[in-house]
């Protein structure tokens, strides 16, 4: 960082005064999104400065207006939601430091929508982004409760009702989201009547209330923003707000399964409803999850135990999708899934999903001959065999994550990969598009010591043996690790990956599990070479069952169980630092 350069990020200290720290920040509500280039450097979402204090403390410090804001108190909050940020200034009592990097002074005052609305007020929300959500009003009823009459309008979203409210909350709807977004100019709302309403008069304050909430939960800011979403994911009604809704849920052939569950029901709960359905054995549940389809880029984030699928199933509702909601696998040991399949429905779940991996180009054969073979056996419904083939492909069974940055490289972003054997970090350009063939692997058995989440700086850091003279077992070196910093978004899901591989290599996998002899759907065939088709010929070379070996595993070695025997994770992780008192990084050309 060049200090002469004033566009170049820079760390400032402020120290409150009696009017505050003199300064004003706007952002997004959301969390994430799409990088955007600042100064020639792409970053995240940042909040922004919209408004400095002449005299005060900000503007002392020389914080000026249009600065972005990396860290709070040494905190990165590149992507965060604006509560976060806000969060972290008040927490630090009357003194505060900030990473910023400043703009021009033209753009400054000339902020694009997406920072600040054109009008000189300091908003900062894009209103032009919008959407096409089919919310309706089609209903209202006569509700009473606790002595209390009163008018619920049901709130329907494609064709499903979600929520129930009364005119007043609509009311305060309106004023919480005026408050939020008040340089955005709202459509009427439908006024007050003092007296009792005929039934045109309610009707004509249905089709009001109807339009009022097409029009503004169409703008995808205010749509998505925690007050419309929690709007929408409640009733008026306390008594009410556990009842029963329909949720679909995508499997992996692209078909969706309807469950009526509970407005407040868990992802297990959810899960369990969806395994009813399907017949899948309570004793096999384990092995699937549920998880939230993402887009930009097209990633699926599994949900934990306790998280409530509704809202999320309302807030990521699309005209083009029928669902944000999969269920997907969730098991990385490739020797497990083959026992798994000795049950009928496991196996069409998991073949359903490969077939699906390879059409999407998850998975790529990396030769023609790969490929004919897959399409032969899913031509002839050859499902152990197609999976057995499967499971030869790279990446088969792994998650790969979005790129982020990493204290690894120094520039650039880089992609994590997660499977049975290994973590690799792939090194990817400012775009997050793979640099060449750079990357680092990290063995499961000797080189990853331990890994963490560390909340304060929205990281997922693991430890790793650094001499691979000790990890081999060379008592006459001394043992060397080195610390990883991932910071992503999605560092919770990552957690539970590292620790279910941990557990699956830690589980010897001897005989099939303990299973009642399910009834067969259909008999598989010997596994033997696939039949040609009487009008094709297998090219040049083509893969048979024969040449599939499954890849052997090396035992532990002892620098695994030494280690396991260390002080508490968190303190060794979060603390650790290399011979100069810095964590330790991989450098560009280790990449």
């Amino acid at each position: 960082m060049c200090d002469d350069d004033p566009l170049s990020p820079r760390t400032v200290r402020l120290e409150k005064l009696a009017n505050g720290f003199g300064f004003n920040v706007r952002g997004q509500v959301c969390e994430g999104g799409q990088l955007k280039s600042i100064n020639g450097e792409l970053y995240p979402p940042l909040q922004h400065v919209s408004a400095v204090l002449e005299g005060g403390a900000a503007y002392i410090a020389g914080v000026r207006k249009g600065d972005r804001i990396l860290a709070v108190n040494r905190v990165n909050v590149e992507g965060a939601t604006h509560k976060r940020v806000v969060e972290l200034i008040k927490s630090g009592g009357d003194e505060l430091t900030l990473s910023v990097v400043s703009i021009s002074r033209h753009a400054a005052e000339h902020l694009d929508p997406s920072d600040e609305s054109s009008g000189g007020s300091f908003g900062g929300y894009d209103y032009s982004d919008k959407r096409a959500l089919p919310i309706s009003i089609p209903e209202c009823k006569l509700v009473e409760h606790n002595g209390d009459k009163f008018v619920s309008y049901s709130i329907y979203l494609a064709g499903r009702e979600i929520a129930s409210h009364r005119y007043s909350d609509f009311v305060t709807l309106h004023n919480c989201l005026k408050r939020e977004f008040h340089d955005f100019i709202f459509p009427k709302l439908p006024g007050k009547w003092p007296f009792q309403m005929s039934e045109q008069m309610l009707d004509a304050r249905r089709r009001g209330l109807e339009n009022y909430l097409d029009k503004v939960s169409a703008v995808r800011i205010i749509g998505e923003s925690e007050i419309m979403q929690a709007f929408l994911t409640s009733d008026s009604d306390d008594a009410t707000t556990n009842s029963d809704i329909d949720l679909r849920v995508a499997l992996p052939n692209k078909t969706c399964v309807t469950v009526c569950v509970s407005r407040s029901a868990s992802a297990t709960v959810v899960l369990q409803a969806i395994a009813n359905q399907l017949n899948l054995r309570g004793d096999l549940l384990d092995y699937f999850s549920l998880y939230e389809m993402l887009d930009n880029p097209r990633f699926e984030r599994k949900l934990e135990q306790d998280e409530l699928p509704h809202p999320l199933y309302i807030q990521n509702y699309t005209a083009l999708s029928a669902t944000c909601l999969t269920l997907r696998r969730w098991l990385f040991d490739p020797r497990q899934e083959a026992h798994l399949c000795t049950d009928p429905i496991v196996l069409d779940l998991l073949y359903q999903q490969a077939v699906a991996d390879v059409e999407s180009e998850r998975l790529r054969p990396p030769s023609g001959d790969l490929a004919y073979e897959l399409r032969s056996l899913q031509q002839a419904c050859r499902k152990q065999q197609y999976l057995k083939l499967a499971r030869t492909l790279p990446d088969y069974g792994a998650v790969r994550f979005p790129p982020c940055k990493c204290n690894a490289k120094k520039s650039g972003l880089v992609s994590v990969v997660l499977s049975y054997n290994e973590l690799t970090l792939i090194a990817c350009d400012d775009e997050g598009k793979p640099e060449g063939s750079q990357s680092h692997s990290f063995d499961w058995d000797g080189m990853i010591v331990a890994f963490d989440v560390l909340e304060e700086e929205e990281a997922f850091i693991f430890e790793y043996v650094r001499d691979s003279g000790a990890a081999s077992g060379d008592k006459q070196k001394k043992i060397k690790t080195r610390c990883i910093r991932v910071f992503t978004a999605h560092r919770n899901y990552l957690y539970a990956c590292c620790a279910r591989v941990r557990e699956e290599r830690n589980t010897i996998v001897a005989e099939p599990p303990n299973l009642v002899d399910p009834p067969l759907m259909h008999k598989d065939p010997p596994a033997t070479a696939p039949t040609t088709p009487s009008n094709e010929h297998p090219p040049a070379g083509w893969v048979t069952d024969d040449h599939i070996k499954p890849k052997s595993r090396s035992n532990k070695n002892e620098i695994t169980a030494s280690m396991s025997k260390s002080k508490s994770l968190h303190s060794k992780l979060s603390s650790h630092q290399n011979d100069n008192g810095q964590d330790s990084v991989i450098h560009d050309g280790d990449l």
